[in-house]
């Protein structure tokens, strides 16, 4: 088995965050894990994406071609990537930001309110956890559990404050029901 996701949006979204997360989770739950952060050099509100292959064996090439899943937060990633997904590959998409539609009928599209969940918790930065949420719920390749002892690892002492409101904005995309079985 091997998995390839493409997390992706602007700068300051916590779209590698995102992806790293997810790699740190995969790799505590045993798998083989690339990430490869791309981002564009005006950093906040330019571009940026990464990539995440998960695997049960080696994995030769961290490029992502044609990714399983797609993790789109903005317009831009969504226009820019849409035709990269492989045939049956799943769009999660922040549909409080996301106007368009990827024009591809051979894909899942779910569709996630990640910025009004995010400010119905009082804070607008945890959209990406809410969409990992929803990620990990769907995808099924790392626990819930396993994503939230990574998260804090990641997070730190020094935050661990933030933990609550990270833990809260997870369970809430977890637990979304709006079309994510």
């Amino acid at each position: 088995m091997i998995n390839k996701t493409i997390f992706a949006g602007f700068g300051g979204q916590g779209v590698l965050m995102m992806g790293y997360s997810y790699a740190h989770a995969a790799m505590h739950e045993g798998y083989h894990v690339t990430y490869l952060p791309s981002y564009g050099v005006e950093v906040r509100g330019g571009t940026a994406n990464c990539t995440v292959a998960v695997a049960d064996d080696e994995i030769a090439s961290p490029i992502a071609s044609q990714p399983d899943f797609l993790v789109v937060m903005n317009n831009p990633s969504l226009y820019t990537f849409q035709n990269r997904i492989a045939p049956n590959g799943a769009f999660f998409l922040n549909s409080s930001i996301i106007e368009a539609r990827p024009s591809r009928t051979d894909v899942r599209i779910y569709e996630i309110p990640a910025g009004e969940i995010a400010a119905g918790l009082g804070n607008p930065r945890v959209q990406n956890i809410v969409m990992m949420g929803a990620y990990i719920r769907k995808t099924g390749l790392v626990s819930a559990d396993m994503y939230l002892k990574s998260l804090k690892t990641i997070i730190g002492e020094k935050k661990k404050s933030l933990m609550e409101l990270n833990r809260n904005a997870f369970t809430s995309g977890y637990d979304w029901d709006g079309g994510v079985d």
